[in-house]
């Protein structure tokens, strides 16, 4: 979906949404609600610019319109892979991203995230990960980590890996399996007003995402794991 379609369909209340190159930002209302909105497209890398600029624009929402909700629209294919971003310390810009939007959370915005095109490693960990609860479009693809690079890392070879994935969502790429593990609350679709107007209602206390992934079959220990974690620091 091209992203004039995507915002007329989310806010149709309209919007104030500029675009510069792969970049955008601005705030739309739904149903009387005004919703920050930060995003890219084109599956754009984040380099250590985009980094710095979208970490500043949650910054200026914090800063001028306490309160306000924050929707994340990243589309991309992840942290830009160059030697520059990474001899000027693009892991330090991701993480200044990712306080950025803890900061807007702690400071009582509701940030939401919504995949709209790809969300793959760095990019997808330091944006809409972080968000209150992250959702996606049916056509969305997400992924951390390709197997191949999985089996590199792991050193588990390349034919077991591909093996487990077709059993287990957390071996595997695409929008149903990260829904499965919980880290997609739920996908949109029809009437995407009413689904963000939804979202923004309904109450974000604590994190839900090891239970729907129990739930849902896809994380079956993640929860029991972390309640021992707990209950044993006590």
């Amino acid at each position: 979906m091209d992203l004039t379609s995507l915002l007329n369909r989310l806010f149709p209340d309209g919007h104030e949404i500029a675009a510069d190159g792969v970049y955008f930002d601005g705030a739309g209302r739904v149903f009387g609600t005004e919703v920050a909105v930060i995003g890219t497209i084109d599956n754009t890398p984040i380099g250590i610019e985009l980094a710095f600029r979208m970490a500043g624009a949650v910054l200026e929402v914090v800063r001028r319109h306490p309160g306000r909700p924050i929707l994340l629209l990243v589309d991309t294919q992840g942290q830009r892979l160059s030697h520059r971003d990474e001899l000027l310390g693009i892991n330090g810009y991701m993480a200044h991203l990712a306080k950025c939007i803890d900061l807007a959370r702690r400071n009582g915005h509701r940030v939401l995230g919504l995949v709209h095109g790809q969300a793959v490693s760095g990019g997808f960990l330091a944006t809409s990960l972080l968000a209150d609860r992250c959702y996606a479009l049916p056509d969305a693809e997400i992924r951390v980590m390709n197997l191949p690079a999985m089996s590199r890392v792991t050193k588990i070879p390349l034919e077991r890996l591909t093996e487990l994935s077709a059993s287990s969502p957390v071996f595997a790429p695409g929008v149903e399996n990260y829904r499965r593990m919980g880290a997609i609350t739920a996908l949109w679709e029809g009437d995407l007003a009413a689904c963000l107007a939804e979202a923004l209602a309904v109450p974000t206390d604590g994190d839900p995402r090891r239970a729907l992934g129990e739930e849902r079959g896809g994380r079956q220990l993640a929860r029991k794991v972390a309640d021992r974690v707990r209950h044993d620091a006590v």
